[in-house]
């Protein structure tokens, strides 16, 4: 299991899809749905919470020789993310998603990617130089959903695991864009037999491991893989964190840590990446080999609450919240 290495140069480096999320936001005078174009995509989100809290980050990943491209260069610049490893593609268009949230905080995804810049990433396009200056290398699947960046992906996860990286992943499942389910897992499970670090989602644990109890996921995880640090985010029940100091062991520790409900919640883009970066943040100062349960609690704590507040604006990527925004929320909910 590799630690962490002073001698690295970049705290984390992701690879996957950077995209521009078409995000409903009211009615115009006709009664027509309108939508506010969001510089989006899961790993950079993850990045962007990074770099807000002061950590070195960089993309891999492409984008189309087109408008939205150009922005979303400028925006990974304005969001201090390293972008030299994101490729420019004149062949195809970038990205988009269309979110419409529904009654109860739910979201419906409609993805204009047949193909999209993301999905076209190839393996000459990985700069392998940049994966192996990473502390932490994340990724995700939507970069494993269709050739020819299944192939890109797991080349990087392989030299991510001959640098000696910790090896993040988050399934961030999106069931619209798989030709299958049973694709997807198998694609899932492919991608936990790199990954040191999990972060998923209540609805994916139960699809993945058929386990409605999370604790038995977890076990299930635990039984199939060499990870050592399960993140479990439950929307608004809060997270759980399942942790095992030896890989070769099921014996495990596990905390849950309480929400910060938001009166003012607009909507639930980007929460998940959120936490996943503050989780992220964690493993940069503490490490994976001896985590206690009271360092498991101030994680979730604060993953929490900085993603119950993005939850109170339009859009991920741009307006990530400061560490002591994070922080005045702890005190003040723990004041009431």
């Amino acid at each position: 299991m590799p630690e962490i290495s002073c001698e690295k140069s970049i705290d984390v480096v992701a690879l996957g899809e950077l995209l521009i999320d078409m995000t409903m936001n009211g009615k115009s005078g006709q009664g027509n749905a309108m939508y506010e174009a969001n510089p989006g995509g899961a790993p950079c989100n993850v990045l962007a919470m990074l770099s807000r809290l002061g950590r070195k980050t960089a993309f891999i990943g492409k984008v189309g020789d087109d408008i939205f491209g150009h922005e979303l260069k400028e925006v990974l610049g304005s969001a201090g993310i390293d972008h030299r490893g994101l490729v420019t593609d004149p062949k195809v268009r970038t990205t988009l998603a269309f979110v419409k949230t529904l009654e109860g905080g739910d979201r419906d995804f409609s993805f204009y990617r047949n193909p999209g810049a993301d999905m076209m990433l190839e393996r000459e396009d990985v700069d392998s130089d940049l994966i192996r200056s990473a502390k932490i290398f994340h990724f995700g699947t939507l970069s494993m959903t269709h050739e020819p960046a299944r192939e890109a992906t797991l080349f990087a996860l392989d030299t991510a695991k001959n640098a000696g990286c910790i090896i993040s992943f988050d399934p961030n499942l999106r069931e619209p864009l798989w030709d299958s389910m049973e694709d997807a897992k198998k694609q899932v499970l492919a991608g936990l037999g790199y990954c040191d670090v999990l972060k998923i989602s209540d609805n994916e644990i139960q699809w993945l491991t058929g386990y409605d109890d999370y604790t038995k996921g977890a076990g299930w995880i635990f039984d199939r893989s060499n990870v050592r640090l399960v993140t479990v985010s439950l929307g608004r029940e809060g997270s759980m964190a399942f942790y095992r100091k030896d890989p070769s062991s099921p014996d495990h520790i596990m905390v849950k840590a309480a929400p910060f409900i938001q009166k003012n919640t607009i909507e639930t883009t980007g929460a998940g990446d959120t936490f996943g970066g503050c989780i992220l943040d964690h493993v940069l100062k503490k490490g994976l080999y001896d985590l206690k349960e009271s360092d498991l609690k101030e994680m979730l704590i604060f993953a929490n609450a900085a993603a119950s507040i993005i939850t109170t604006k339009r859009g991920a990527l741009r307006v990530m919240p400061d560490p002591e925004e994070v922080l005045e929320l702890i005190e003040r909910d723990h004041r009431e």
